[in-house]
């Protein structure tokens, strides 16, 4: 048909583009689903759904996303490790104390390991009293003398532990270029516990409480019960309350609200406080021997208990 002209292009438009189409349809049935070129909307709802995206690495995301339920906040855990103020209350609160034996406990200096992660190995405690003889029978009454502090182990010294200990006059020689050793008998320290009257140093027994990892933070109840296997401190009353009722009101009222005050002798000052960490003698400069019982380890709280002859004749605490 002839038309003006760009007529027969104009006219012809239709037939084209329903060719086209036609041609199209034909070769997306035969293209595999992958690569149509129509949209399956079921398939997109699968892969996509609202709201949600797609994870970036998601292993990564997976591992970040346990993470805090293996190690929780370290502001929310107790302290893994004995702390000095930990330390103090169990010699003030332990050492001192009396019990009732539920076991015997060898004598020597090697004592008994009680593995704390472990039952008690009856068989072995057996045999090391035989073998070494027993410094502590069962229903014997007895009293913590010591207490010894190591990266994994608290040595418990049972009447004057199995441990022989140098008198303090024993550190009171220096040597001096290879010479002569000369006297200092200026200032002397110590961590010795000697023990009650009665008790010879190294004929009680010694348990060596034997920790899987360090020292863990430990109160004083919690110690006595890790001893519970050895000890009964349930039959038996505190050390400070034997003879408490023969003391003048002023030092009850002290050794019941555990600080010494001036007048003490070194028996009141140990059911107050319990032994102290370390000690240390001088002599002042009008020629009196006197002795400091530390308690602490500065610059955690410290007091200082300072005897002239055999009673307090000064406190302090720092920081006050």
């Amino acid at each position: 048909m002839y038309t003006p002209a760009g007529g027969t292009i104009l006219g012809t438009m239709p037939y084209l583009l329903a060719i086209t189409i036609t041609l199209l349809l034909f070769a997306d049935a035969h293209v595999p689903s992958t690569m149509s070129l129509r949209t399956d909307s079921h398939a997109a709802t699968e892969s996509f759904p609202p709201q949600e995206s797609i994870p970036l690495l998601p292993a990564l995301a997976c591992c970040a996303g346990q993470e805090p339920a293996q190690n929780p906040p370290a502001a929310g855990r107790k302290n893994s490790t004995l702390q000095e103020t930990s330390k103090l209350a169990l010699i003030r609160y332990v050492s001192g104390e009396f019990a009732k034996a539920r076991r015997p406990v060898p004598g020597g200096k090697d004592g008994f390991i009680f593995y704390t992660d472990k039952p008690l190995n009856q068989d072995l405690l057996d045999h090391a009293v035989a073998r070494r003889g027993a410094a502590v029978n069962t229903g014997d009454s007895v009293q913590i003398t010591g207490l010894e502090f190591k990266e994994h182990t608290i040595g418990v010294d049972l009447n004057g532990g199995g441990r022989p200990k140098k008198h303090w006059r024993d550190h009171l020689q220096i040597g001096l270029g290879g010479g002569m050793p000369v006297p200092q008998a200026q200032t002397t320290t110590t961590t010795e516990n000697q023990g009650p009257p009665g008790f010879q140093p190294g004929m009680g027994g010694t348990i060596y409480v034997q920790f899987p990892k360090a020292i863990p933070d430990l109160t004083p109840d919690e110690l006595k019960e890790i001893l519970g296997p050895f000890l009964d401190f349930a039959k038996v009353r505190s050390a400070a309350v034997h003879w408490i009722d023969t003391l003048p009101p002023e030092m009850k009222k002290a050794i019941t609200e555990r600080h010494a005050v001036l007048g003490m002798d070194r028996d009141e000052v140990v059911a107050a406080m319990g032994k102290p960490d370390r000690k240390v003698r001088e002599r002042d400069a009008n020629g009196n021997d006197t002795e400091d019982w530390i308690y602490g380890h500065p610059p955690d709280k410290t007091i200082f208990v300072k005897f002239t002859g055999d009673h307090v004749t000064a406190i302090r605490q720092y920081p006050q």
